[in-house]
């Protein structure tokens, strides 16, 4: 089954007494590139964060979000550093002397500048919490790939429909090439015999001319390939797995064939049809640029 790139998952646990909620986004990119955000006082997690991600999707830009709730921690203390708010408090008198300001300072402006108050928390297991929260992490995993192949599904049905209407304009264009040669030689006799005015004109000749045209529009070869690359573009969609690269390619490859068809054939009738099909490839290929 394929999967989308863009992708949405949650889930909500605990570590000891701290509350977790992770959240995975993410949107298309041409490689995997996973960015973690969480408290500094937790980054040691980080990578495994990462590789997990990373043995869950193979493309996409996965931004993941960790929030730690420290409202349930039970031994914090708040100690405060006297020597730094009497230097500060000092500064402060300083600058209102020699600059005749006024206004005192207040228990709490002081307590606001950078780390008059320092807070201390109980020391947290590495391990532990990192277990814990690889927990939550793969069950928001599991939601957040359950939604990409939901989109997948759509995406697969999408592409599916246009498949069979590349297949449907292929086999008109087959059936309208034998026909453009034969009409260029009525158009060929009709123009000889108008120039010759009567003359007899020698069969072989129409024959060689018509020939050479026929072997300069032939298409068959286009349209067999054509029509591989369809179907093996409907076999690595059955098969599923991280394959929007190899049909990014065979989307160029269906493109050069509908390019060389369009440039053979003479025809206007067959020009509409290359135009619409082209059309139909781009569309195909807006779709695969959503396919991890």
């Amino acid at each position: 089954m394929i999967k989308s790139m863009t992708g949405y998952g949650s889930a909500e646990g605990t570590s000891g007494n701290l509350a977790l909620t992770i959240e995975l986004r993410a949107v298309n990119n041409r490689y995997l590139d996973v960015s973690v955000r969480m408290p500094r006082l937790y980054l040691f997690a980080e990578d495994a964060l990462k590789k997990r991600v990373g043995s869950a999707a193979s493309r996409g830009k996965v931004d993941v979000f960790v929030n730690v709730d420290m409202a349930g921690e039970q031994d914090v203390e708040i100690t405060v550093n006297e020597a730094l708010a009497g230097a500060y408090i000092k500064a402060l008198d300083t600058l209102s002397e020699r600059f005749s300001l006024d206004g005192d300072s207040s228990v709490m402006q002081i307590a606001r500048l950078p780390d008059v108050l320092q807070i201390d928390r109980p020391k947290t297991d590495a391990d532990v919490f990192s277990r814990d929260l690889l927990e939550i992490l793969d069950r928001a995993l599991e939601n957040f790939n359950t939604m990409r192949q939901v989109e997948g599904e759509k995406l697969e049905q999408d592409i599916t429909d246009r498949l069979d209407e590349v297949e449907r304009l292929t086999a008109q264009i087959e059936t309208l090439s034998p026909q453009t040669v034969t009409a260029y030689r009525e158009k060929l006799e009709a123009r000889m015999a108008e120039v010759l005015e009567g003359v007899h004109i020698e069969e072989s000749r129409i024959l060689t001319e018509a020939a050479i045209f026929a072997d300069r529009v032939a298409v068959d070869e286009e349209i067999t390939r054509l029509r591989s690359h369809v179907s093996q573009f409907r076999d690595m969609l059955k098969s599923g797995g991280a394959i929007g690269r190899k049909l990014d390619f065979l989307l160029q490859e269906l493109g050069r064939e509908t390019n060389t068809v369009g440039s053979k054939c003479n025809d206007l009738e067959i020009g509409k049809i290359v135009i619409t099909l082209k059309a139909e490839l781009e569309k195909i290929r807006e779709q695969v640029q959503n396919i991890e």
